[in-house]
């Protein structure tokens, strides 16, 4: 039996297709134009700028508060002057004086305490009496001094301090103490204060020293009727006292040490020696 093989089928090829040539579809970079440089080079200088500024106050801010930042934890710089001394009240609790009256400042005996008395027309300290006391019995200079309260009448708040303050011959004269006004407007403060000072000036036959800090003397005390009351000025954590005008005493910090009190006190500095702190200041 014969087999016939099946005949193939031809092939039927596609006709091949040519291909197009592949195109480029990506723009050509172009050069920047004048202005798009301009741009970008203003931007960079401004953004240069702003860091040169941001840097500038950072670094001037650390530099301001180094100082501040030190004193804040113990560091002490004491301004020069041979004449030194403390502010005291209540808040330094009992004071050893057999200890203190041989205790010194940055090398230097204590050589005033500055003591609160009385404030507002009720309230006397209540270590008042025994500091004022064993001050003089010490040779250590001292005064005492009013904290002045807005809310009560300025010239009872006075007969106060004079019925409790008996100063003697070589005392520090009278001190008045302002640091708040409260509700006050910058003119009625002032008379308030000028109402003290004009009663305890008749009552002790002088001129007392005013005590504020560097920002309440230039804020609101900074006018001419003020100008003859001598100036205790307050201004702490500073290398150098800011204040322009005449001052007899700079308390310059209050996180002091002394030896016989315990805890942080004020510490001040004279404005000259010994001998212009009796002539300017003490009572004849």
């Amino acid at each position: 039996m014969s087999t016939t093989k099946p005949t193939k089928k031809p092939t039927t090829r596609k006709p091949a297709t040519k291909r197009k040539p592949a195109v480029n579809t990506r723009k050509k970079p172009q050069a920047p134009s004048t202005f798009s440089r301009a741009t970008r080079y203003t931007l960079w200088t401004l953004l240069a700028l702003l860091a040169a500024i941001l840097i500038y106050f950072i670094s001037r801010v650390i530099i301001d508060n180094a100082f501040n930042i030190k004193a804040r934890f113990g560091h002490i710089t004491y301004p020069a002057g041979t004449v030194r001394g403390i502010d005291i009240s209540h808040y330094q609790h009992e004071i050893d004086w057999d200890r203190l009256r041989n205790a010194d400042i940055d090398g230097v005996p204590v050589s005033f305490a500055l003591i609160k008395a009385t404030e507002g027309t009720s309230i006397i300290d209540e270590y008042f009496n025994q500091n004022f006391y064993q001050a003089r019995q010490n040779n250590i200079h001292r005064g005492a001094y009013h904290f002045l309260t807005t809310s009560s009448d300025p010239v009872a708040q006075a007969r106060h301090f004079c019925k409790i303050v008996q100063l003697e011959t070589g005392d520090i004269r009278p001190i008045l103490d302002v640091e708040r006004r409260d509700k006050l407007t910058p003119a009625q403060l002032r008379q308030h204060v000028l109402a003290w000072m004009n009663y305890v000036e008749a009552h002790y036959g002088t001129t007392p020293i005013l005590y504020t800090s560097y920002k309440f003397r230039t804020d609101y005390l900074n006018t001419p009727e003020f100008d003859r009351y001598p100036l205790w000025i307050a201004h702490y954590y500073v290398e150098r006292l800011r204040y322009k005008g005449q001052w007899v005493i700079w308390q310059h910090t209050d996180r002091g040490t002394v030896d016989g009190i315990e805890g942080h006190v004020d510490l001040n500095v004279f404005n000259g020696t010994h001998e212009d702190m009796e002539e300017m200041i003490s009572l004849p």
